[in-house]
């Protein structure tokens, strides 16, 4: 995997934190033609306290996932939602120009999310 950082292939090699969280408090996918990225998480007093991803694509997205998924937890909404879209690949120590969309779709559907979990939190409150 020439141009990647160790980290991005270590996060590839060794994914984390891959798979399905059961009725996650938000969630949100995106995609495009080549790559989709799904992420749920687990929210506790406005922070994240769990996170899961299922992601169908490259090696970069594939990393990307895992390690936003590591980064965010334990981060309050308001910083997930205040993420840059090259926030993911600076972290991570960078990808190739031609892979900054990976990085960039993850910090999208993190905060789609985020806006997926505000949503219930609004109907919910609006219910009672």
């Amino acid at each position: 995997m020439e141009g990647y950082s160790p980290t991005v292939v270590d996060h590839f090699e060794n994914p984390r934190n891959s798979g399905v969280l059961e009725n996650p408090d938000g969630q949100a996918t995106r995609s495009n033609p080549a790559m989709r990225v799904h992420m749920m998480l687990r929210v506790e007093d406005g922070v994240v306290r769990d996170v899961r991803w299922q992601t169908r694509g490259c090696p970069a997205s594939i990393a990307s996932s895992s390690f936003a998924s590591e980064m965010v937890r334990g981060w309050t909404l308001e910083a997930i939602e205040a993420l840059q879209r090259d926030s993911v690949a600076k972290a991570i120590g960078g990808l190739p120009a031609a892979k900054m969309h990976c990085s960039a779709l993850t910090a999208d559907v993190l905060k789609a999310a985020v806006s997926d979990y505000r949503k219930k939190i609004e109907a919910h409150a609006s219910a009672v």
